[in-house]
C-alpha cells in the first residue's frame, strides 16, 4: 500500500469529520449544548458513540498484538471492557437523573458536596483524561508511522491535530455523530479483516491449531497478569470520565441503561475478533518487532488494496473517536471544576464555548507532552489507570454504596491506590508477578478508604443539601438559550 494513497485516504477523512463540524456549530446556543448536547442524546447516537468510545486504541492495536504475542489473551481487553460496561449501567446509570455535569460533581455528590473531595477528584479525573487521550494519539500514530512512513514524532502531532480540529469546532455534539460514523466504519472493517485473515491461514478449522499455545495464558505464572489486564480495563471504564459524559448528556436514565446494556452485549461478541486478528497474523508472519504492528501489518501486506484501506480507516475511527471523547471530557472538568477551584467561580456563560476550545487545544498538547516518550499501549493504559483510576473507582463505590464513608475516606482511597501504583514502579518484581498495579492498588484502595472512614466523623449533610450545594455552583453555566453563538465557528 503507498503510504501517500493511506495518507491521502486519511486526509480527506479527517476533512469530512471537520465539515460536518462546522454544520453542527451552527446549531449551537449555550456551553451547556457545546459540553454536553443539551442533555438531550437520543438512543441510537448515545450507542453509537458509546461503542465507538469503548472500541479504541486498546481494543485494536493493543488487543490485536496482545493475541498475536498471546494467543486468545487478546479477548481479555474486550471481556474486561464489557464487564466494566456491565457494571457501569448496573451501578451508576441513575446518576443521569440527578443532572451532573463532570465526574467530580457526581463523586464530591457521594460525599456531601465536600469541596475537598471535589478538587481531589477534578484533578485525578483530568490526569485520567489526559492519559486516556495521550494512549489514543499512541495508538493512532502507530498508523501514520508504519503506514504512512511518518517519523513518531511527526505522527502523533498529526494525529492530535487531525481530531482536535473537529472537537473544536463542532463540540460534543459533534463527538456523538462522527462517533456513530465511526461505529459504523469500525465495526465493518473488523469484520472485514476477520474474514480474511480466518481465510489466509485456512479456514476456521485451522484456526485453533496454528500455535499451540494460544492458552498458556491461563496456566502457571500467566494466568494473573492476565486476569490483571481485564480488571485493569474493567477499572478503566468504570472510572474514565468520558463515559460518564455519557450518562450526563443521555436524554433519560432508561437511555443510558439500554445504551450501556446494548454496549455490553455487542462488545462480548466483538472482544474475540482482534484476538482472531492477532493469532493468525502471528501464523502469517511470526517476525514482526512489535506485538502492536500485527494489526498494521494485516491491514498493509495481507489484505487486498481496498479492504486494507477500509481496515485502516476503521481503525483510526476507533482511535480518533475515543480520542475525541476524552478530549471533551477533559475540558468539561476543566471548566466546570478546575476553573472553579482556583478562580471561585465558573467561566460566564458568553466565554464558555471560547474557553473550551482554548482548552481543548491546551489538553491536546498536554496528552502529546506525555506519550512523546512512551511506545508501549498496553503498558501504558495499565500504569495510567492504576495511578488514577483505581482508586477514584473504589472511592465512588464507597461513597454511594456505603452510608459510613467520609470525604477523609475517599481521599485516603484515592490517595492509597496512587501510592500503591508508585510502589510498584520501584518493583518490578512485583509488577512482573501481578501484571501490573491494578490489582494491589485496588486492594490498598479500598484499605485506606475504609480504615479512614472508620475513624473519622460520619457525614451529616443531606443529599438534597448536597445537591443544591452542586446546583448553585453549575447554575452559572446552565444559561439560558436566548445566547446566540453565531460566532463561535468563527473563534
Amino acid at each position: 500500500m503507498s503510504p501517500t494513497l493511506f495518507l491521502t485516504v486519511f486526509g480527506l477523512y479527517v476533512t469530512a469529520m471537520i465539515v460536518m463540524s462546522v454544520w453542527i456549530a451552527r446549531r449551537q446556543r449555550s456551553g451547556e449544548d457545546f459540553l454536553l448536547g443539551n442533555r438531550s442524546i437520543p438512543l441510537f447516537l448515545s450507542f453509537g458513540t458509546t461503542v465507538a468510545t469503548l472500541v479504541g486504541t486498546g481494543s485494536t492495536i493493543g488487543a490485536v498484538g496482545q493475541g498475536y504475542g498471546y494467543g486468545w489473551r487478546g479477548a481479555m481487553y474486550g471481556i474486561g471492557g464489557g464487564i466494566g460496561m456491565l457494571l457501569l449501567a448496573g451501578l451508576f446509570s441513575d446518576a443521569r437523573r440527578h443532572n451532573f455535569m463532570t465526574m467530580a460533581e457526581e463523586v464530591a455528590f457521594y460525599y456531601g458536596a465536600n469541596r475537598w473531595m471535589k478538587g481531589l477528584v477534578a484533578i485525578f479525573i483530568l490526569f485520567a483524561s489526559i492519559g486516556w487521550l495521550g494512549a489514543h494519539i499512541l495508538g493512532g500514530s502507530k498508523y501514520l508511522a508504519y503506514i504512512g512512513l511518518m517519523d513518531p514524532w511527526l505522527a502523533k502531532l498529526v494525529l492530535a491535530s487531525g481530531f482536535s480540529v473537529y472537537v473544536i469546532i463542532g463540540g460534543y455534539v459533534a463527538v456523538v455523530w462522527t462517533d456513530t460514523i465511526q461505529a459504523v466504519v469500525l465495526f465493518f472493517g473488523f469484520i472485514l479483516m476477520a474474514f480474511f485473515a480466518v481465510s489466509e491461514v485456512g479456514g476456521l478449522s485451522e484456526l485453533g491449531s496454528l500455535t499451540g499455545t494460544q492458552l498458556d495464558f491461563l496456566r502457571g505464572d500467566k494466568l494473573l497478569p492476565s486476569i490483571s489486564l481485564m480488571v485493569a480495563i474493567a477499572i478503566g471504564v468504570l472510572g474514565v470520565p468520558s463515559f460518564r459524559q455519557r450518562i450526563y448528556s443521555a436524554d433519560s436514565v432508561s437511555t443510558v441503561r439500554k445504551t450501556f446494556y446494548l454496549t455490553t452485549v455487542l462488545y462480548f461478541l466483538f472482544c474475540f475478533v482482534p484476538a482472531i486478528i492477532g493469532i493468525c497474523a502471528f501464523h502469517l508472519n511470526p517476525n514482526l518487532e512489535e506485538h502492536d504492528h500485527a494489526f498494521l501489518y494485516m491491514s498493509r501486506d495481507v489484505l487486498p488494496l481496498s479492504i486494507g484501506l477500509v481496515v485502516l480507516l476503521a481503525g483510526l475511527s476507533a482511535t480518533m473517536s475515543s480520542a475525541s471523547s476524552d478530549a471533551i471530557a477533559a475540558v468539561s472538568v476543566l471548566l466546570r471544576d478546575i476553573y472553579l477551584m482556583f478562580t471561585g467561580k465558573v467561566p460566564s456563560p458568553k466565554s464558555v464555548i471560547r474557553y473550551t476550545r482554548w482548552g481543548l487545544v491546551g489538553i491536546t498538547g498536554a496528552a502529546l507532552a506525555v506519550v512523546l516518550p512512551r511506545d508501549d499501549i498496553i503498558d501504558y493504559i495499565k500504569d495510567m489507570i492504576a495511578f488514577v483510576l483505581s482508586g477514584l473507582v473504589v472511592a465512588s463505590i464507597m461513597g454511594k454504596f456505603w452510608p459510613r464513608a467520609t470525604w477523609q475516606g475517599g481521599i485516603a482511597a484515592i490517595s492509597g491506590g496512587a501510592v500503591c501504583t508508585i510502589a510498584f514502579k520501584f518493583n518490578p518484581a512485583w509488577d512482573a508477578f501481578w501484571g501490573g498495579a491494578t490489582i494491589p492498588s485496588v486492594i490498598s484502595a479500598t484499605l485506606a478508604g475504609i480504615v479512614v472512614s472508620l475513624v473519622t466523623p460520619p457525614n451529616q449533610i443531606s443529599e438534597e443539601e448536597a445537591l443544591r450545594l452542586l446546583h448553585d455552583e453549575r447554575q452559572a453555566m446552565e444559561t439560558t438559550q436566548e445566547q446566540v453563538v453565531s460566532e463561535s465557528v468563527a473563534d
